[in-house]
């Protein structure tokens, strides 16, 4: 039996080793094919395609973090697809080191809240021209409207995403927040102006921007009216949040610090009010900011606008000035005569801009642009 049971094992000792014979026979011979199909490789494409090749399909696991200029360089193209929500979420991100680590240049944005065209748009080429540094445009027109500016116009792709504004309804408002909102995208707009279509300036850039750059206050127009188209427009439903003692009016066309607009945009808790409580015959476009402002920054306001308009004639609107309105008397009576506080000291340079002038308006306009009445 012990014979049997050596004789099997030295069997299976055979039998293990011509396998593993064979094992290594086919081994050897993958190794000299692939040594073959190697060399082959190497000597007709060359070693260094090889290693390109291998080195190229290697991914860093990770990314090349991205510079400061993402985060300071303006948007190349207004139009963009967020929605009312993600813009104004995205404009109310604010850094907390006032410091800028960068050279910024201030700048006042122009906003033009506008039904369509600018018929006046020659005379604030004019204004503009030479200081694109120092100034940024944003339209918001009726949705349908597309501008057809040429590209060396300052208007030239400055239309932003729109929605319908109607006079006095909330709409309006959203209009208003939206012009800032993507105003603030860019982060060295420092001053923001509301203008209409029918607005022009008064004075010659320079003027305009250090007389903005250098006030202490914002200039929004803020009064307490206890008359039936002031107090008699307050619903006591937006109380406490709103009570009347703040209720506050004022005229549409403002003009604020990068701190105020950052207020505008962020607020949720006193739009709803309005939205709700504040419908025509309270003309929410009046209300909403001056109030709101008055109760969050109220020592920031100037509690006036620099727009003039005038409301002689009566009316729910201003006056508007078309072909034969526009002589040196006219102009020396809108920039003459005027008394105001600027930066708490008294001042007769009150108004910067004025309202509303028709598009018969233009080539008279211009005229005084080129006898140099208006000095720009």
């Amino acid at each position: 039996m012990q014979s049997r049971a050596l004789a099997s094992e030295e069997g299976k000792s055979k039998g293990l080793s011509l396998r593993s014979l064979r094992l290594l026979v086919v081994f050897l011979a993958l190794c000299v094919v692939f040594s073959v199909i190697s060399v082959y490789t190497i000597k007709h494409f060359g070693i260094q395609s090889v290693v390109t090749t291998m080195s190229s399909s290697f991914q860093p696991c990770i990314e090349e973090q991205a510079g400061l200029e993402q985060w300071i360089k303006p948007p190349s193209n207004l139009i963009h697809n967020m929605s009312d929500k993600e813009l104004l979420w995205r404009a109310s991100l604010v850094p907390k080191i006032k410091n800028y680590p960068f050279e910024r240049v201030p700048k006042i944005a122009f906003m033009f809240l506008t039904k369509g065209p600018l018929p006046l748009a020659p005379v604030w080429e004019r204004f503009l021209k030479g200081h694109e540094s120092r100034y940024s445009v944003y339209v918001h027109p009726t949705p349908s409207y597309q501008a057809h500016f040429p590209p060396s116009s300052v208007f030239y792709k400055r239309q932003i995403p729109s929605q319908i504004a109607e006079w006095g309804r909330m709409s309006m408002c959203d209009a208003e927040r939206r012009l800032l909102a993507n105003a603030l995208l860019d982060i060295s707009n420092e001053r923001f102006i509301l203008l209409s279509e029918s607005c022009i300036p008064l004075y010659k850039f320079s003027l305009v921007y250090n007389y903005l750059m250098k006030s202490k206050f914002s200039f929004v127009g803020a009064f307490d009216d206890p008359g039936p188209y002031g107090r008699g427009r307050y619903n006591p439903n937006m109380a406490p949040l709103v009570d009347v003692a703040k209720w506050r009016k004022g005229s549409q066309w403002f003009e604020v610090s990068r701190k105020l607009a950052i207020n505008i945009v962020e607020d949720t808790a006193f739009y709803p009010k309005f939205e709700q409580y504040c419908r025509p015959a309270c003309y929410v476009d009046e209300h909403y900011f001056p109030t709101m402002l008055t109760i969050q920054a109220g020592s920031a306001l100037a509690n006036r606008s620099v727009t003039w308009v005038d409301w002689s004639r009566g009316g729910a609107h201003p006056a508007t000035f078309g072909r034969t309105d526009i002589t040196n008397e006219f102009f020396d009576r809108v920039r003459g005569g005027q008394k105001c506080l600027y930066n708490n000291r008294n001042s007769t340079l009150c108004s910067l801009f004025a309202r509303k002038f028709a598009p018969s308006a233009l080539e008279p306009l211009l005229d005084m642009v080129n006898s140099k009445v208006l000095d720009f």
